[in-house]
């Protein structure tokens, strides 16, 4: 990357860190769609396998487009070293499962995206790697649910649906002194609105399914952090094959370039929409942690500059009335996902959520009530309308 000075700001590094150039000296990042690379000769291929030398192998695990993207992000949050997997979840299992090993223990917040769940109570729990569960606000409970056995703290802030907001300096001293490390879902605000690693987390993980693509376009995901704990959580992705393909990083690294731009804008609508939700009587709770109202209102503007996209809000007449919201709403997608331009509308409960039980439910806030929107980029006003329809709907 050309650089004007030794730290480019955060626009600059969106559109120009990580970038490489083929002999072609293409502007626009290329897209390396193959799945192997040539060598000249056998004892090059040699050497490349034997890490003797740098170079490229095998798209699974070494691919110049993913490299770009991953250079990109890790620039963005701050990091020394970024790996990228095929979703999400991957990026989640792919950090649990390369960096700890059986009779290991995992502390993690209870308000987490709903398939974290069975990831940690079913398929962890039978490699022999045991997860207590805690209220995200609760330090006592965080420092309480600390063992011998303690290899990781997990949690996601803002939350997803209901934006609570974990203290994350707090978390990380609690994990350095129990000789564990933090780890943090930063989806929903990205670098551009909050840096974890900056607050003292050890890796930051993403589904860039969401806003680093930015239009509900491809499935992605990413881990960044230290390169000492990037590197096992790499050797997972390259074994197991959690890996991101060179088209779906080429989509994210062009989606980066325009992330701020983006979600200060979403942010911006989300925050007039969570206001105008909490004057409607038929809402009986907003969740945004943007809102005066919100009890961690002060901490979540210690660590971002903004609050996100997400709002959710909880309808009186529980099911009912949400699900008659749902199905009044003529321009507000309906479907699960988020981060895209255009606005979104779920019911928790019975999609991103419906994996677990009534109890987990329950106890992670998750009403029948409860419904999330996702702003995008259109007009506010109209979504409020569209809104008002569905609250309107008898």
């Amino acid at each position: 990357m050309s650089q004007n000075s030794d730290h480019p700001k955060f626009d600059t590094l969106a559109v120009r860190a990580g970038a490489l150039r083929s002999d072609f000296q293409e502007h626009s990042e290329a897209l390396f769609l193959t799945s192997s690379f040539v060598y000249r000769d056998a004892a090059e291929a040699a050497r490349r396998f034997a890490n003797q030398e740098p170079g490229y192998l095998y798209s699974r695990f070494t691919n110049p487009t993913v490299t770009m993207f991953q250079d990109r992000l890790a620039a963005l949050e701050g990091a020394e070293s970024c790996t990228a997997t095929a979703t999400g979840m991957a990026a989640i299992a792919s950090t649990v499962l390369g960096l700890l090993k059986s009779g290991d223990h995992v502390v993690s917040s209870r308000s987490v995206f709903g398939t974290v769940v069975p990831l940690l109570d079913q398929i962890c729990k039978k490699l022999g790697i045991d997860t207590t569960w805690v209220a995200p606000a609760d330090l006592d409970a965080w420092k309480s649910a600390i063992r011998p056995n303690t290899k990781l703290l997990f949690c996601e802030t803002p939350s997803n649906p209901l934006a609570e907001v974990c203290d994350i300096a707090a978390l990380a001293d609690i994990a350095h002194q129990a000789g564990a490390f933090l780890a943090v879902d930063n989806c929903l605000l990205t670098p551009a609105l909050q840096r974890p690693i900056e607050h003292g987390a050890d890796l930051v993980i993403h589904s860039a399914t969401k806003y680093l693509d930015g239009q509900g376009r491809v499935l992605a995901g990413a881990v960044c952090g230290r390169k000492e704990l990037i590197e096992p959580v790499y050797g997972f992705v390259r074994t197991a094959g959690s890996a991101l393909s060179p088209f779906n990083a080429w989509v994210c690294l062009k989606g980066m370039e325009t992330l701020r731009i983006r979600i200060e804008e979403q942010s911006r609508s989300a925050f007039r929409l969570a206001q105008w939700l909490e004057a409607q009587p038929q809402v009986a709770k907003v969740h945004y942690a943007g809102l005066q109202s919100h009890p961690q209102y002060a901490l979540a503007y210690r660590q971002a500059n903004a609050q996100g996209a997400v709002v959710s809000f909880e309808v009186k007449g529980g099911r009912e009335a949400a699900w008659r919201l749902v199905d009044s709403v003529r321009l507000i997608s309906i479907t699960a996902n988020l981060g895209d331009t255009k606005t979104t509308i779920t019911h928790p409960a019975t999609t991103t959520h419906a994996r677990i039980s009534q109890a987990e439910r329950d106890a992670a806030g998750i009403s029948e009530g409860l419904l999330r929107v996702a702003v995008g980029l259109e007009d506010i006003a109209d979504i409020e309308q569209d809104l008002l329809s569905g609250l309107n709907a008898k």
